[in-house]
């Protein structure tokens, strides 16, 4: 699916590199032709800034997601969900990363999700990220409270598991 979105813009490397960000970072489309997250336009300066592209590259991108049908209806729905890795300390919560011998495997997310039931842990987020969009693919766990050793080993045992980031 992420390939097809990739693929028109094939021709513009810089430009795939702006639709790989705002992929990544699940920034929409207006029908104004404004990069939003959530509503809230960013503007083309800063979301070059970051990719590393001449603020023109940005427009232009935009405006030809605006004009590829298909595309344009994803990138209008494309919305941000809070990430709560990177404060999980400060609430109290673990974090354990997953990295997947490969990310195509089906049986990732609910044979880590059974080892964290079977000690009864409550999850407070999962997410994986997409293999097409990001290079490192991942599954990210955080859980309410403190990750038994007994979990995390259970866990690194798992065939699908190449290793784990705690």
């Amino acid at each position: 699916m992420w390939r097809s979105i990739l693929e028109p813009f094939s021709d513009s490397p810089s430009q795939q590199r702006v639709v790989r960000f705002l992929l990544e970072n699940g920034f929409g489309i207006s029908d104004a032709g404004r990069v939003v997250v959530n509503g809230i336009e960013v503007s083309a300066t800063a979301i070059a800034r970051v990719v590393g592209v001449d603020r023109r590259v940005v427009d232009t991108t935009v405006k030809r997601i605006l004009g590829m049908e298909e595309i344009r209806r994803t990138f209008a729905h494309l919305r941000v969900t809070p990430d709560l890795t990177n404060v999980a300390k400060n609430l109290g919560l673990s974090v354990i990363t997953i990295l997947p011998k490969n990310a195509g495997d089906k049986n990732i997310v609910a044979s880590a999700v059974a080892v964290l039931a079977a000690h009864d842990l409550p999850l407070r987020q999962i997410f994986v990220t997409d293999p097409y969009i990001v290079e490192s693919p991942r599954l990210v766990i955080i859980i309410d409270g403190i990750i038994p050793a007994t979990a995390i080993e259970e866990l690194r045992a798992l065939p699908a598991v190449e290793s784990i980031i705690l």
